[in-house]
C-alpha cells in the first residue's frame, strides 16, 4: 500500500466514504427523511384534532345554553301536569289579591301538535281593583296562561271586600315530548 501513488489513495479514500455513505449516512438519511414524515402526518392529525376540540367545546356550550333555555321553558311549558301546585299558586294570587276562589274546574287536555292545551275554569269574587290586580299577578306566572270567555257579573248582595264575579277558562300549556303524526303522513308512509 506504500507504493500507490497519490491519486491510488484518493480513490481508496473516495471507495471508503463511499461505502460509508452508502451503507450508513444514506439509510440514515432516509429514516430521517420518514420520521419527518411521519411528523408531518402527526401535526396535520393535531391541527384537525384541535379544530375537533374546538368545535366540541362550542357544541358544548351551546348544549350548555340550550339546556337552560330548555329548563326556563319548561317552567312556562312544563311536561305534566301539575293541577295541585297550579291550585296552589292560583290560590295563593287570589289571596294576595283579596279575591276568593270559587270555582277551579280542570277539564281535559286538548292535544295539538306539540303540546296540550289544558283548560280550567276560574270562578272569582271579589272588587274590581283586585281583580285587576290578580290577573297582572297571573300574567307574571311563572306557567303560562291564557285567559279566555272572560265575564263580570256584580253580585246582588255587595259589600265592601266583594262587589263582583269573575268568570272565565285560564287555559295553561303542557308541552308534548314528541308531536302527532298526521293522519295524511301515515297515509303517504303506507303507499311508499
Amino acid at each position: 500500500m506504500r507504493d500507490l501513488p497519490w491519486y491510488g489513495y484518493v480513490l481508496i479514500a473516495l471507495v471508503i466514504f463511499s461505502l460509508v455513505f452508502f451503507l450508513y449516512f444514506k439509510p440514515k438519511n432516509e429514516e430521517i427523511q420518514s420520521v419527518r414524515e411521519q411528523r408531518i402526518q402527526v401535526e396535520a392529525e393535531i391541527a384537525r384534532l384541535r379544530a375537533k376540540q374546538k368545535e366540541l367545546d362550542k357544541i358544548e356550550k351551546e348544549i350548555a345554553v340550550l339546556t337552560m333555555t330548555l329548563s326556563e321553558l319548561e317552567t312556562i311549558i312544563p311536561q305534566k301536569r301539575e293541577i295541585y301546585d297550579i291550585l296552589r299558586r292560583v290560590q295563593q294570587l287570589a289571596n294576595d289579591s283579596r279575591l276568593t276562589i270559587t270555582k277551579f274546574t280542570p277539564k281535559g287536555e286538548i292535544s295539538q301538535e306539540f303540546y296540550f292545551e289544558w283548560p280550567i275554569d276560574i270562578e272569582i269574587s271579589g272588587g274590581y281593583h283586585n281583580l285587576a290586580e290578580f290577573f297582572d299577578r297571573l300574567s307574571n306566572f311563572s306557567r303560562l296562561f291564557n285567559v279566555v270567555d272572560f265575564s263580570i257579573k256584580s253580585i246582588q248582595k255587595q259589600s265592601d271586600a266583594s262587589t263582583l264575579t269573575a268568570s272565565s277558562t285560564a287555559t295553561t300549556y303542557i308541552f308534548r315530548e314528541t308531536p302527532v303524526v298526521q293522519e295524511d303522513s301515515k297515509k303517504k308512509a303506507g303507499k311508499k
